[in-house]
């Protein structure tokens, strides 16, 4: 077992997801294995869903705002031929297409649908999501029988790709890959292919295994948290914004709230992740004019 006082003090944690836990429930095992009441998450994912969650564990929750709005990597199972009330597999199926219906949607038909749906679009959440609606989420609100109406929202789809194909007299199963934005729902991807093709369609497996250059292979598995490796600050920091070495009077500065003054800093772009002649993270900094300034500082001690 290793020395979390040492190892856990600080750091991003990556962890893959177990089907039917919740995000906060893998918050709370990481809180027990840990010794930390100070863990975060970056993006949630539904309990039906597995893989890749990002978690910030102790002063390191502050680099998760800079995580949650990356792009990500799915994939998924979309089946074709029903329609459910949460648009996946954990709902009630509220419309089924028959048999003839199901066998007129030609692979062509599918594929012009799925394109359909790739770049800039415009896409209406589930009515399940985590979304608040007059500061309520907008899944307390269905499932307490309320009306919830979401408005569309512009989301990116770069890469919509089916990866296989079966078919049979009740459904079409689909195996996709989706490369998004953050906010995108795959389940209303499933839903609005569905639509589109007349006989209706829900997600019946999710898989995330991209946010942002952190990948699910690197992932410690739920019950192995424990022993997990956290990733450093600095090192997690300089994965997702441009990388800014500074010498030790630089880094004080920073810490003490002054800006970094000159050409120099003016010509690097922000954000960027400050880090000092011990490899340590001091903050995150962005452009103020010419200058830069920490947006975010760490502590010094366990940074």
């Amino acid at each position: 077992m290793r020395d979390k006082k040492a190892d856990a003090s600080t750091g991003i944690l990556l962890v893959d997801k177990a089907g039917g836990m919740t995000s906060h429930d893998v918050v709370a095992r990481a809180r027990r294995a840990l010794g930390t009441r100070r863990v975060g998450h970056a993006g949630t994912l539904d309990p039906m869903a597995t893989g890749l969650l990002v978690l910030g564990v102790g002063p390191a929750t502050r680099l998760l705002t800079y995580l949650v709005g990356l792009d990500k990597t799915y994939l998924a199972t979309i089946r074709l031929g029903s329609a459910t009330d949460t648009d996946d597999a954990e709902g009630t199926v509220v419309d089924t297409a028959d048999a003839t219906a199901l066998a007129g949607v030609a692979d062509a038909a599918i594929e012009a649908g799925v394109g359909a749906l790739r770049g800039d679009i415009s896409q209406v959440p589930s009515t399940v999501s985590a979304i608040k609606v007059d500061g309520r989420r907008a899944y307390d609100l269905a499932r307490a029988g309320e009306s919830v109406e979401l408005r569309a929202r512009a989301v990116t789809v770069s890469r919509f790709d089916v990866l296989a194909l079966r078919r049979d007299r009740t459904a079409i199963d689909l195996d996709v890959v989706v490369d998004c934005t953050s906010g995108t729902y795959i389940r209303a991807l499933a839903r609005d292919l569905g639509a589109a093709l007349g006989v209706g369609g829900h997600l019946t497996a999710l898989r995330r295994t991209r946010i942002g250059d952190f990948d699910v292979a690197r992932a410690a598995a739920t019950d192995a948290i424990a022993e997990a490796a956290l990733l450093d600050p600095a090192t997690a920091a300089s994965r997702v914004m441009p990388r800014l070495d500074v010498d030790a009077a630089q880094a004080r500065d920073l810490r003490h709230g002054k800006r970094l003054v000159g050409a120099a800093s003016g010509t690097v772009p922000g954000p960027v992740a400050a880090v000092d002649p011990e490899g340590r993270l001091v903050g995150v900094l962005e452009r103020r004019g010419a200058d830069l300034k920490s947006a975010m500082n760490m502590p010094e001690c366990g940074a």
